[in-house]
């Protein structure tokens, strides 16, 4: 995978990408979750960042079981704008379903997803779109911000990339967000991949692709607060970790290889007593022995506790069960029932 920081170093430009030039589709892909108090404010920033290119622009807001009047809001933008096609979840399956559901809706020549909060800015598409018709498949986008560097979030983000840098094969770009521009072939090569579990910022990494590292400052929400609690998160990083990366198998073999030459390094120092004629000196040691007996329990379960989550994830797997359900599809007053889009909500099959 070629990757290029922004802006680029002095050559970079005259690399030979295939340019596109004149005008495109680009779709827009936004997942939304209980947004009803900040959606219009960001639909109207999104308008004032697309309105003045040349593109064509369709921008699909995935609705993720929202329990406030989110959908409302939603469809009065539908009924204002025809750009606008709004997709309702059954239920909440989550950010990365939702961005899933977009990428398989999707037809545009290049495809960005992006919050529908505020935090990601619109004022970067242009930039994003210029790149993009520069040759580059992947524009990705990477937070800059120092005020919240020392946060508790921010601290954690950073130990979960260098883990998952360490332990997996796949680099994922510390700091990233899911606001991003991607080219026709990146979205076909991401509908290929079926798995239930996504973590779609290594998914993406894992294409490849010309990339391209787009550095911004991350604005304020607009409205209400993140929706992405610390258990979301946690969940987040052990699909990362577990989908992209055997370390915690290969830890599980070395934990038992170590208490196997435990086991053969004791069986010596016991025989020695035997050899030499010292048997007396050999009294029994209940604290050593229970103390053995916890260490040797407890990393039995650690590593049985490791098999057993790559065992539920195969489980989850071959059910084939759909990444996400639609309950309704429409753009302006036209509706679609969930029958008409079923190859479209059960792209396992």
């Amino acid at each position: 995978m070629s990757i290029h920081n922004y802006p680029p170093e002095s050559g970079t430009e005259s690399i030979d990408f295939p340019l596109y030039l004149g005008h495109m589709r680009v779709d827009f892909i936004i997942p939304v979750f209980n947004e009803e108090e900040g959606i219009t404010t960001f639909h109207l920033q999104l308008r004032q960042a697309i309105d003045p290119l040349p593109h064509q622009f369709h921008i699909y807001y995935i609705d993720d079981g929202s329990s406030d009047h989110t959908c409302e809001r939603l469809s009065e933008l539908a009924r204002q704008d025809e750009r606008v096609t709004v997709v309702e979840f059954s239920r909440n399956f989550g950010q990365q379903a939702a961005l899933t559901a977009g990428i398989d809706l999707s037809q545009g020549d290049f495809v960005i997803t992006m919050d529908g909060d505020g935090e990601h800015p619109p004022a970067l598409i242009p930039e994003m779109l210029r790149l993009a018709q520069n040759g580059y498949d992947i524009v990705l986008t990477q937070r800059v911000d120092q005020e919240h560097t020392h946060s508790f979030k921010a601290r954690t983000s950073d130990l979960f990339y260098r883990l998952i840098n360490w332990i997996g094969d796949t680099r994922i770009q510390p700091r990233g967000t899911d606001f991003r521009a991607m080219s026709r072939p990146v979205v076909e090569a991401l509908r290929s991949m079926h798995e239930y579990h996504r973590f779609m910022r290594g998914m993406v990494a894992w294409v490849g692709y010309r990339t391209v590292i787009l550095p911004y400052q991350q604005p304020e929400r607009i409205a209400g607060t993140s929706k992405y609690t610390l258990r979301r998160m946690f969940q987040l990083a052990l699909t990362a970790v577990f989908s992209f990366s055997l370390v915690p198998l290969y830890i599980a073999i070395s934990v038992g290889g170590l208490f196997l030459v435990g086991a053969v390094l004791e069986a010596i120092y016991v025989l020695s007593f035997w050899v030499s004629g010292n048997i007396a000196h050999l009294a029994p040691g209940w604290s050593s022995l229970m103390f053995m007996l916890l260490v040797v329990g407890g990393s039995l379960m650690i590593c049985l506790g490791f098999i057993g989550i790559y065992v539920g994830y195969i489980f989850q797997e071959v059910k084939k069960r759909p990444i996400y359900l639609i309950r309704r599809k429409w753009s302006g007053d036209s509706y679609t029932d969930t029958n008409d889009i079923k190859s479209q909500e059960t792209p396992l099959e």
